[in-house]
């Protein structure tokens, strides 16, 4: 799974680089956590045996509004945070992760949301002869997603605070290799904080209502999604995958792009899936000369933070002539990378519900 990928951490990093050398004031916390592995299929009913236990260290730069960006999201900290999960189970063992996150504040900053990205390292993964019961994690490297919701209190004596709350900790490879059918921890968490310089904090610069006033006309955009992915079934090869996809989209303030558009599906891993049900069950529905492509169309929406933006689409198959493999319709959520004037990056996941089909990695023009 090199996947979701550095590529992720890298568009978060450029967050970071984006700002202005001005003077930088950050903090450090760290969270037990304490929690149960969700049972989001019966697939994984035997590896749920016992209660996940570990530890979310984390090291941030606070934002003050010195960029307008920051003050249009109410002063987020970017950071970055070290996961290590046990998950009490001896088929899948533990897990280190290591996140590039945002933490955005409501409630007067009284209650913290953070959503983190990256990879995690599993210690025991699916092995046909040594570990063949660990059907969730088919690779040693997964992507990682948290989430992180928290009654978050700064500096109440000396620098030091107090946060507790729930988080979700998500692994998978998204079908970079299989088996991938992943977990889902939902956990309680405690832990403390600690502002470096608390003494020298600096105030928030005031918002300006006006600064988010700004929309653009529409624009036309063309995009190449590729990578590689299996057919689903253990011991697949990896093929390549591509998607070609025109869209137009629509500023309508600092914020929020509007998206939508049609596109092309190529995938060699759905080729070999048709081959594979024709050949293994000659009794069933497939006969091996059904059509591999697919057409869809979609909508979406694009969240804006300066040159980073979180992208989220759904999206409908209206040409799918070989319906057995996924569902018709589509999420596709990820981030995208502002290059130049004109050019763009994104890296995402696209998925039929809980189901993970490929991470995309996409190069974009937009006219």
């Amino acid at each position: 799974m090199n996947k979701f990928v550095l590529y992720l951490l890298l568009f978060c990093c450029g967050i970071i680089n984006a700002q202005e050398k001005a003077s930088r004031f950050y903090s450090v916390d760290a969270n037990y956590f304490y929690g149960t592995i969700l049972e989001h299929s019966p697939d994984i009913s035997h590896l749920i045996t016992g209660h996940p236990t570990g530890v979310i260290l984390s090291f941030q730069r606070k934002t003050y509004g010195f960029e307008a960006w920051e003050r249009r999201y109410n002063y987020p900290d970017v950071g970055y945070s070290l996961s290590y999960q046990d998950l009490k189970n001896q088929h899948l063992g533990e897990n280190v992760g290591l996140y590039a996150h945002l933490s955005f504040y409501f409630l007067q900053r009284n209650l913290m949301f953070r959503v983190g990205q990256g990879l995690a390292y599993a210690s025991n993964p699916y092995h046909p002869d040594d570990n063949y019961r660990n059907n969730a994690y088919g690779s040693r490297i997964l992507s990682s997603t948290y989430l992180m919701s928290n009654f978050h209190r700064e500096n109440i004596y000396k620098g030091f605070g107090l946060q507790a709350g729930i988080s979700l900790l998500h692994y998978s490879n998204a079908d970079f290799k299989s088996p991938n059918s992943s977990t889902n921890t939902l956990t309680f968490n405690i832990g403390v904080n600690y502002l470096l310089d608390y003494e020298d904090e600096p105030a928030y610069i005031p918002k300006n209502p006006e600064e988010n006033d700004y929309t653009e006309p529409v624009h036309l955009n063309v995009a190449l999604r590729g990578g590689v992915n299996t057919m689903g079934v253990i011991g697949s090869a990896r093929y390549p995958f591509l998607t070609a996809a025109v869209f137009a989209d629509k500023v309508i303030n600092r914020k929020s792009t509007l998206q939508a558009g049609a596109e092309f599906f190529y995938s060699r891993a759905l080729e070999e899936y048709i081959y594979y049900q024709a050949v293994a069950f000659p009794s069933g529905h497939t006969t091996g000369d059904e059509d591999a492509n697919r057409v869809g169309l979609f909508a979406g929406h694009q969240l804006t933070f300066n040159k980073l933006s979180v992208v989220t689409q759904l999206g409908y198959y209206i040409y799918y002539p070989y319906t057995e493999y996924v569902d018709q319709l589509y999420i596709r959520a990820g981030l995208r990378r502002k290059l130049s004037e004109h050019f763009w990056a994104s890296a995402t996941v696209r998925a039929h519900g809980a189901n993970a089909e490929a991470v995309e990695f996409s190069l974009g023009y937009r006219l």
